[in-house]
C-alpha cells in the first residue's frame, strides 16, 4: 500500500520519489545500494520528525486518511465478528459499529467508529460523525453484553458527533447524556481506547470505562483545533494555537491522568504498517482486560467511578487557576 506524507513530511517524501525514481530503472547492484542507503536515511528523518512533533501536527497524524480504523482491527485482532445492527427505534447509523467477537478465547463485545475509505463510504459512515440512533445502537449493544457478562471493548475515532438539524430533532444530546449514565454503572468491564480522533461528546458517547487508552499519535479533547479557534479567536486559521492550548495530545492526557496508558505506534504512525499496529494495541489490550476482569464488580464501578471524579476534580482545579 501506498502511504500518502504529511505536510510536515516534506523531507522524508522528498526521499521516497528518488527512491521510486531509482526503482523505476533496471536494477543494478549499485543502485540497489543507493535505495537502500535512501530508505535507512529516509527511515532516520521519519524517525527525528516524529520524535518532535507539535500538537497541530499529531492531530494531522491522527486524521490520516490512511489511519487503521476498527474493521481493520477487527480482522486482526477479533475473530468471529458478529455486527449488531440498529438501534430498535429510528435505523442503523453505519458511523459506529458494533458486534460480539473471540479475543483470546474470551467473548467480548466490540463498538467503535468507522470513518469509511473512498468517497462511497465516506458517505455511508458519514465521515464518523455518528448520529443518535448510533449512541442508541450502542448503548442497546452494551446491555447485551452485560446480560451476557461479556467486557466491551470501544474504540474511539470521531470529529465529533453529527451536528446536522435531523441530529437535534432525534436528541443528539439526550443520547449522549444517556450514554454517559449507563456505561458508568454498566457492570461489566469496559476498556476504551482512543485510536484517531477522540472529538467532543461524540467521542465521550462511547468513551466511559474503567481503564482508557490512547495510540501515540491519537488525540483527545472537548472540541476540535478548528472550532476551538474559530470560538476564542474568531479565526479557524489559528488551530495551530489551539491544538496547544487544548492539551489533547496522548503525553499531555496522561500527565494529568485522563487516559491511563500510550500504546505505541509503528515509526511515522498507525497507517505505515497494519499489522505492527494491531500487534501493539493487542499487548495493551489483553494486559488491561485481564485486570480488569479479575476485580469485582463493585471494586470495579468504585474505581470507574473515583476515576471520572478525579477529572471533574481537575477540571475545577485548572477554571479555579483560570480565575
Amino acid at each position: 500500500m501506498s502511504v500518502d506524507t504529511l505536510e510536515f513530511e516534506e523531507p522524508v517524501a522528498a526521499l521516497l520519489k528518488e527512491i521510486d525514481q531509482l526503482g523505476s530503472q533496471p536494477p543494478t547492484p549499485e543502485r540497489a545500494g543507493e535505495i537502500a542507503r535512501l530508505q535507512a536515511r529516509a527511515r532516520q528523518v521519519r524517525q527525528d520528525l516524529f520524535a518532535r512533533l507539535t500538537p497541530w501536527q499529531r492531530v494531522l497524524v491522527a486524521r490520516h486518511p490512511q489511519r487503521p480504523y476498527l474493521l481493520d482491527y477487527v480482522a486482526r485482532l477479533w475473530p468471529g465478528f458478529t455486527e449488531i445492527h440498529g438501534d430498535r427505534r429510528f435505523g442503523d447509523d453505519q458511523a459506529i459499529i458494533t458486534g460480539f467477537a473471540q479475543y483470546h478465547d474470551q467473548p467480548v463485545l466490540i463498538v467503535g467508529h468507522q470513518k469509511g475509505r473512498d468517497t462511497k463510504q465516506k458517505i455511508t459512515r458519514n465521515f464518523g460523525y455518528a448520529r443518535p440512533e448510533g449512541y442508541r445502537k450502542a448503548m442497546r449493544a452494551m446491555k447485551m453484553a452485560e446480560k451476557f457478562r461479556r467486557p466491551v471493548i470501544c474504540l474511539v475515532d470521531t470529529p465529533a458527533a453529527y451536528p446536522g438539524m435531523e441530529s437535534e430533532e432525534r436528541g443528539i444530546a439526550e443520547a449522549i447524556a444517556v450514554n454517559l449514565r449507563e456505561m458508568a454503572v454498566l457492570e461489566t468491564p469496559i476498556l476504551v481506547v482512543v485510536t484517531g480522533e477522540g472529538g467532543s461528546g461524540g467521542a465521550l458517547g462511547i468513551a466511559v470505562g474503567d481503564t482508557v487508552l490512547m495510540q501515540e499519535y491519537a488525540v483527545y479533547s472537548v472540541i476540535p483545533p478548528e472550532g476551538c479557534a474559530a470560538i476564542l479567536w474568531r479565526d479557524s486559521a489559528k488551530k495551530v494555537e489551539a491544538a496547544d492550548a487544548l492539551k489533547m495530545t496522548a503525553p499531555d492526557l496522561l500527565a494529568r491522568e485522563i487516559v491511563d496508558g500510550i500504546i505505541p505506534e509503528p515509526a511515522g504512525g498507525a497507517h505505515q504498517d497494519y499489522d505492527l499496529a494491531a500487534s501493539h494495541l493487542d499487548a495493551a489490550l489483553w494486559p488491561a482486560l485481564q485486570t480488569l476482569m479479575a476485580m469485582s464488580t463493585a471494586e470495579r464501578l468504585e474505581h470507574r467511578y473515583e476515576k471520572f471524579r478525579r477529572i471533574g476534580r481537575l477540571g475545577a482545579e485548572i477554571s479555579g487557576t483560570a480565575s
